[in-house]
């Protein structure tokens, strides 16, 4: 054994000295340190995980779509079906007026953004729990989940998008000069459903009722913005100041304003956004402060 040893360990051979290396890794140290509970959301953190973000947004995309025979065609047949639904029995049967534009037109132009709200709320207020297995087992910023989901929606409203392309091709409206006006209201939009679901992904670990109560809200405001009615009710009216408590409700306006043209709600459009960027700043609070929890709780 010593014998066996000492023949590994000459290096007098020149050849045998030649072909050691001796391999010396750098030294490092890891730090690990306790933050405050009420942090803010770490942006270099998120830019290093940027590739990370892309590849869940397309796996919600797949998923969604998988084993499917339209596949991405229903993002197109969903706000064609409610436009024919509410078409028929809120037009024709329930005589609801949309003035001097076709009440189909008008229709999908309140349902897509209506829809892209809708659904990036209910698929992000669920991404954290969907994910589960991913969550417990590998460090990642839990912010890239709901962001995601929200990215996977956005891909589906703009395919649901041609359907209104189509539509005002049919009706011969061109798009308006106030087009950049729709871009703002789709951003205060996204603003919105970013901190509803946001907040709601942090809430719904902790408290699994939500998982039902979501959608019956989502019902609820539905039918307080105007998606498939026309104008708001005078001031003097009281649901005049329900239906402005909703921000969602002037940045559709100004969505369906910005594409087929009319009164813009400025002063409206202007308290979306800015609620919207305070409601996602105290969304992304709650969340950084519910986020250490999650890999226990689920």
């Amino acid at each position: 054994m010593d014998k066996a040893v000492a023949k590994a360990a000459d290096f007098s051979n020149p050849i045998d000295a030649a072909d050691r290396r001796v391999v010396t890794a750098p030294s490092f140290r890891v730090v690990i340190e306790s933050n405050s509970p009420w942090k803010f959301v770490d942006f270099q953190d998120l830019w290093r995980f940027r590739e990370l973000l892309f590849f869940l947004a397309l796996r919600d995309i797949k998923v969604r779509y998988k084993q499917t025979v339209l596949g991405a065609a229903w993002a197109i047949l969903q706000p064609a079906m409610m436009m024919t639904i509410f078409t028929f029995f809120f037009h024709r049967l329930g005589k609801l007026s949309s003035g001097t534009m076709p009440y189909s037109l008008f229709a999908v132009a309140g349902l897509l953004p209506w829809m892209l709200y809708s659904q990036a709320v209910t698929q992000a207020s669920n991404s954290i729990i969907g994910s589960e297995r991913l969550i417990s087992k590998i460090y990642f910023p839990r912010l890239l989940v709901p962001l995601a989901s929200i990215g996977a929606v956005i891909v589906d409203f703009l395919i649901g998008c041609s359907l209104l392309v189509f539509m005002m091709a049919f009706h011969g409206y061109a798009p308006s000069a106030q087009f950049p006006v729709a871009l703002l209201a789709l951003t205060a939009l996204l603003l919105h459903a970013a901190a509803a679901g946001i907040l709601l992904a942090a809430l719904n670990v902790r408290f699994r009722d939500f998982r039902y109560v979501v959608p019956f809200c989502i019902q609820l405001l539905m039918f307080a913005t105007p998606t498939i009615y026309m104008e708001l009710p005078k001031s003097h009216d009281p649901l005049f100041a329900v239906l402005l408590f909703n921000p969602i409700t002037s940045i559709v306006q100004a969505f369906r304003v910005g594409l087929l043209g009319g009164d813009i709600p400025w002063v409206g459009l202007c308290i979306g956004f800015g609620s919207g960027v305070i409601a996602l700043v105290l969304a992304i609070v709650v969340f950084r402060r519910f986020e250490d929890g999650f890999a226990d709780v689920l």
